[in-house]
C-alpha cells in the first residue's frame, strides 16, 4: 500500500464514523505559545481546553508537523525525522476509551492487514480501564500488554490542567542480531510505537491532585512515516515511497550508491529529511533569517548543504531536490506545485549566500581542529565558536556535529558568554540611538490610572487634563521651565508610536504654560507618555491644557502610510502574492517597506509598481477606516500582519478593492491627497526580505525635482539635448570599455615580463615543483596567461598566483596534467587560501579561482599557500 493510499484509507476509515475531516493546519500555528505545529492536536487545542462554541465532536486529520528538538540524529536513526505527517483522530466529550480503543485495533488489523500476532500494546501502570478493553474486548493476550510510568504513559499539557494516560501499540519486527531479546520497556529498535492513544480526563491541581474533567477528550498520533515503512516491510522509514524517490535523485547528483556505505547513506537521508522540511517551511510563509523560525529553516538548510559537501556536492544542489518532494506529495498538498518556482528561488538564494561562507567557515573550522590535535587537546574555545556563528553563519549546531566527528567537544559556556556579550553592546547601541524605555515607576502606577482616550483620529486639538507627571525614575507632582518630563495625560490627539509609524510631536499649553512633546509611546497599561520639554511657565499635575498636534507632520506621515498600504497592494500585484509586509517606518519625510521576497526588483518592476500606485492616487478612492470584530475582517478579506497580536475588535483601512488591512496608524481622507509617490530605493536587508524606500506629498515632488536638476545638469556636462543624453553617454562607456580592454592588454604583457624571474623561484612541496606570487594589478585574464606560461615552463607543477587589482582580490590556482590524476585539485586549492582573504572560490582539478573581503592580506595567503598544499598532499596520501 502506497503512502497516499494509506493516508487516504485512514482519513476514510474515521469518515465513516461520522469524524469531521479536517485539512491539515499549516506549519505556523495560531497559538503564539507554540513555534510550529509538532502534532494533530495543535489545531484543536481551544477544543481540549472548553474554550468556545465547537463545530463538530469528532474530527480526523493528517497533520504536516515539524520537530527539531533532535536534528543532531536526524538521518543516523531509521525513525527520526524534522518534518513528518501526524495521522489523528480527535474526540471533545464525545467517544472515550473504548471506541478509540476498538477503532484503532480495527484499522490496524482489518484495513491494514497488520498481523495481530505483531502488535503489542503498553498502557499507564493504573490504567485498569485501558488494561480491560485491550484484554476482554480487543482480545489481546495478557503477555503482550504492559503496564508502564508516568514517563513513557501519562500526557500532560503543563504542570496543571488537562491531563491523562495514554496506550501505546507497537509492533514487533523481530529479534535484531547481536542484540539481547528483551521486552517493548527495554527494546524500542524491536518494538516499534506505531499509533499512541492519549485519554485526557483528568485535571490536575496545583497540589497535585487529579480530579476528573467534566469533558473527557481523545487525542491519538500515528506518524505516517512509521505506519508505511510497516506495511512496506520497509526496516526504515528512508525505505518507503515517501523518501526513495528523493534519495534516489541524491544518489544520481552524487553518483553515490545508496546502500553500499553508512557514511554516505547517512548524509543521502539528511539531505532528504531536511529538503521536505525545507520546502513545506517555505510553502508556509516562511524565509530563511536569524531568528525564530526562519532560523529554524536556515539551520535546516545549512545542515542539508554541509552534508552535501561530505559527499562531494561543492556546487549549489537543494533547489534541484524541490520537484521530486513535490512529485512525491503534491496529491495531499497540492500548494507545492503552486509555489514551487518560489520555493525553488528560495533555497537556491540561501545555498547561493551560504556557499560564499562555508568554504571559509570550514577552512577555519579544520585550521582550529587540527591545531588542537597536535596540541593534544580536546575542547574548541567558546570565543572561537562564536567567531565561527558570527563571521561565518555556522549554526552552533553545524560546528557541534563537525567537532562531534573528529571526537571533540565545545566550551559552549564560553559560546553564550561571547552570544551574550554582543546581545550587551547591541543594547548599548541601541540605547544611544535615542530610545527612550518607560520608567519603572509608570509601571507601578499604571493600575491606578485611567487609560488614556485616544482622540486623534477625529481631531488634532483636544482640552485635556494632566494625570501624572514622570521625571527621570520618580513622580513629581510639577515641573518648572527647562526640566524635561513624562506627561500622562487623560486624553490625547497625539498618536504614540507603534506599528512602525512614529509619534506625533507638538505642544501642550494653557495661559501660563507652554510644553513642546517630541515623542509619545505608549505603555502596556494603555497609557500615552508625552515625552517634553517645559519651555514657559510651571507645569502642574491636575492641570487643564491644551493639546495641539503639529498639523503638516501629521499630514505628511499620513501620506505615507497610506502609501504603504498601496504599495503592499502593487508589490503583491506586481511581484505575486507571496509578498508580505517584514516591517516599516513610516514618518513625515518618508517610508520604509520591508517585503518578503527572494530577489531584487527589477527596475522595470519598480517602475510598474510605481505606476500602479500613482495612476491609483488619480482616481482618489476614498479611504474608509472602521471598528468592527476581528473575524468579521478577516471574512472581508482584511489582510494581518504575520506575528502581530490583535484583540477582539480591530481598526480596518480599506481603499475600494485594491487595500484591506488591519492597521491602526493614521491615514488621509481620500488616496488623491498624496498627491504623488515616487519610490527612491530597493534593496536587500536580510535573506528573502527586500526595502523599498519611498516618499509621498510633497517629498515626492521635491525627488522628482531633484531628480530633474541631476538630468539637467548631465545634459550640461554632455552638452547635448535631454533626448540625446542616453546615446552620448553609452558611446562613453564604450571608449572606456575600449581603453580599458587596451589596459589589460598591457597588464597581460606586464606580467608576462616576469615568467623568467617567477619560474626561476619555483620550490618543492612534497616533492612537487610550486610557485606562489603575487602581481601587482594585474587583471584576471593577466594572471592566467602568466599561469599558463609558468606552466610550460616547470612542465610538471602547481601555480597560485594573486593580485589586488582596483581594491579587489584575485587568486587562482592552476596544475598540470600529469598531478591532476591522483594527487592535487587545483579548485579546493584556491579555496582554501582563499579562506585567510575571508572569501571564497573553487574550481576543476587542473583550475580554480576565488576572490575575498581583506586584499590587504594577499602577502599572507600566499605566504602560506605552500603549507595548505603540503596539507592537502598529506590528507590525500593518508586516504589512500
Amino acid at each position: 500500500m502506497t503512502s497516499n493510499e494509506i493516508r487516504q484509507k485512514f482519513v476514510d476509515f474515521f469518515q465513516q464514523r461520522a469524524h469531521a475531516v479536517r485539512p491539515s493546519a499549516g506549519l505556523v500555528p495560531e497559538d503564539p505559545s507554540v513555534l510550529f505545529t509538532v502534532a494533530g492536536m495543535v489545531q484543536f487545542k481551544p477544543y481540549f481546553m472548553g474554550q468556545g462554541a465547537k463545530p463538530f465532536t469528532r474530527a480526523v486529520t493528517s497533520q504536516k508537523c515539524l520537530r527539531t528538538n533532535d536534528i543532531e540524529i536526524v538521518g543516523f536513526t531509521p525513525r527520526h525525522h524534522t518534518f513528518f505527517e501526524m495521522l489523528g483522530n480527535f474526540s471533545f466529550g464525545d467517544y472515550f476509551k473504548r471506541e478509540a480503543i476498538q477503532w484503532a485495533w480495527e484499522f490496524l488489523v482489518r484495513e491494514c492487514g497488520l498481523d495481530k500476532e505483531k502488535l503489542w500494546i503498553t498502557i499507564h501502570q493504573d490504567d485498569d480501564e485501558a488494561f480491560d478493553i485491550w484484554k476482554n474486548q480487543v482480545k489481546v493476550p495478557e503477555k503482550r500488554i504492559v503496564r508502564m510510568g508516568e514517563k513513557t504513559n501519562f500526557w500532560a499539557m503543563g504542570e496543571t490542567g488537562p491531563c491523562g494516560p495514554c496506550s501505546e501499540i507497537l509492533y514487533d519486527i523481530g529479534p535484531i542480531p547481536g542484540k539481547p531479546e528483551a521486552g517493548p520497556d527495554q527494546d524500542e529498535d524491536r518494538y516499534l510505537e506505531v499509533w499512541n492513544l492519549v485519554f485526557t480526563q483528568f485535571d490536575r491541581q496545583a497540589d497535585g491532585r487529579l480530579e476528573p474533567l467534566p469533558q473527557k477528550n481523545i487525542d491519538t498520533g500515528m506518524g505516517l512515516e512509521r505506519l508505511a515503512a510497516v506495511m512496506q516491510g520497509a526496516s526504515s522509514n528512508f525505505d518507503t515511497d515517501l523518501f526513495q524517490p528523493l534519495i534516489q535523485a541524491i544518489a544520481r547528483e552524487t553518483m553515490l550508491r545508496y546502500g553500499k556505505e553508512a557514511r554516505t547513506d547517512n548524509s543521502m537521508r539528511v539531505i532528504a529529511d531536511h529538503i521536505r522540511s525545507a520546502t513545506f517551511l517555505i510553502t508556509d510563509g516562511i524565509l530563511p533569517g536569524n531568528e525564530g523560525r526562519g532560523y529554524v529553516l536556515r539551520r535546516i538548510l545549512r545542515r542539508a548543504v554541509r552534508h552535501g559537501k561530505l559527499l562531494g556536492l561543492n556546487e549549489t544542489f537543494l533547489y534541484r531536490l524541490v520537484p521530486y518532494v513535490t512529485a512525491v506529495m503534491a496529491a495531499p498538498y497540492p500548494e507545492l506545485s503552486q509555489r514551487r518556482e518560489h520555493i525553488v528561488s528560495v533555497i537556491k538564494g540561501e545555498e547561493d549566500r551560504f556557499q560564499h561562507t562555508l568554504d571559509s567557515g570550514l577552512a577555519i573550522l579544520n585550521d582550529i581542529i587540527a591545531e588542537l590535535k597536535s596540541a593534544g587537546q580536546n575542547i574548541i574555545a567558546g570565543a572561537r565558536i562564536f567567531q565561527l556563528y558570527d563571521t561565518y553563519g555556522f549554526p552552533l549546531d553545524l560546528t557541534r556535529e563537525i567537532a562531534r566527528e573528529h571526537k571533540l567537544a565545545l566550551d559552549e559556556a564560553g559560546f553564550n558568554q561571547a552570544m551574550e556579550e554582543q546581545r550587551r553592546r547591541a543594547r548599548s547601541a541601541w540605547a544611544g540611538s535615542g530610545e527612550r524605555e518607560i520608567p519603572a515607576i509608570i509601571r507601578e502606577m499604571g493600575a491606578g490610572l485611567a487609560v488614556t482616550a485616544f482622540t486623534g483620529y477625529q481631531e488634532l486639538r483636544t482640552e485635556t487634563k494632566v494625570l501624572a507627571l514622570v521625571r527621570q525614575e520618580d513622580r513629581v507632582t510639577r515641573a518648572g521651565k527647562g526640566e524635561n518630563v513624562i506627561i500622562i495625560l487623560d486624553s490625547s490627539p497625539f498618536y504614540a508610536e507603534s506599528g512602525g509609524q512614529v509619534s506625533d510631536q507638538g505642544e501642550l499649553f494653557s495661559k501660563t504654560v507652554k510644553v513642546e512633546i517630541s515623542n509619545v509611546k505608549k505603555s502596556p497599561e494603555g497609557l500615552y507618555l508625552h515625552f517634553g520639554q517645559v519651555i514657559e511657565g510651571e507645569l502642574h499635575e491636575g492641570g487643564q491644557l491644551t493639546a495641539v498636534v503639529r498639523t503638516g507632520e501629521r499630514m505628511a506621515t499620513a501620506r505615507n502610510h497610506t502609501a504603504t498600504h498601496l504599495l503592499h497592494a502593487a508589490l503583491r500585484q506586481v511581484l505575486g502574492k507571496h509578498v508580505e509586509q517584514a516591517g516599516s517606518e513610516v514618518r513625515p519625510g518618508g517610508l520604509r517597506f520591508d517585503f518578503s521576497h527572494f530577489q531584487a526588483v527589477t527596475s522595470r518592476e519598480l517602475d510598474r509598481i510605481e505606476e500602479m500606485v500613482n495612476t491609483q492616487i488619480l482616481a482618489n478612492h476614498p479611504v474608509i477606516c472602521r471598528e468592527l470584530p476581528i473575524e468579521e475582517a478577516r471574512a472581508l478579506g482584511a489582510m494581518a500582519l504575520f506575528g502581530e497580536k490583535y484583540g477582539d475588535w480591530v481598526r480596518m483601512v480599506q481603499v475600494n478593492d485594491i487595500s484591506c488591512e488591519l492597521c491602526g496608524g493614521t491615514h488621509v481622507r481620500a488616496i488623491g491627497e498624496l498627491g504623488l509617490v515616487r519610490i527612491v530605493s530597493e534593496s536587500s536587508v536580510a535573506a528573502g526580505v527586500r526595502r523599498i524606500e519611498a516618499v509621498a506629498g510633497e517629498a515626492g515632488f521635491r525627488t522628482a525635482k531633484r531628480e530633474q536638476i541631476r538630468l539637467r545638469d548631465v545634459c550640461e556636462i554632455l552638452r547635448a539635448p535631454e533626448d540625446e543624453a542616453p546615446g552620448r553617454v553609452e558611446k562613453l562607456v564604450a571608449r572606456v570599455r575600449e581603453l580599458e580592454k587596451e589596459n589589460d592588454k598591457l597588464k597581460i604583457k606586464q606580467a608576462s615580463v616576469n615568467v623568467e624571474e617567477l619560474a626561476a623561484s619555483a620550490r618543492e612541496v612534497e616533492g612537487i615543483r610550486f610557485i606562489a606570487a603575487e602581481l601587482p594589478g594585474a587583471t584576471l585574464a593577466a594572471l592566467r596567461n602568466a599561469a599558463d606560461a609558468l606552466k610550460q615552463k616547470i612542465s610538471s607543477g602547481v601555480v597560485v598566483l594573486g593580485s589586488v587589482d582596483d581594491g579587489k582580490a584575485v587568486l587562482i590556482a592552476t596544475a598540470t596534467k600529469d598531478l591532476v590524476k591522483n594527487r592535487v585539485h587545483a579548485g579546493n586549492l584556491v579555496r582554501e587560501i582563499a579562506g585567510r582573504l575571508e572569501g571564497s572560490g573553487g574550481g576543476r582539478p587542473d583550475f580554480g579561482q576565488a576572490g575575498g573581503k581583506h586584499p590587504e592580506r594577499m602577502p599572507e595567503a600566499l605566504k602560506n599557500a605552500g603549507k595548505i598544499l603540503e596539507k592537502m598532499l598529506k590528507r590525500e596520501t593518508e586516504t589512500r
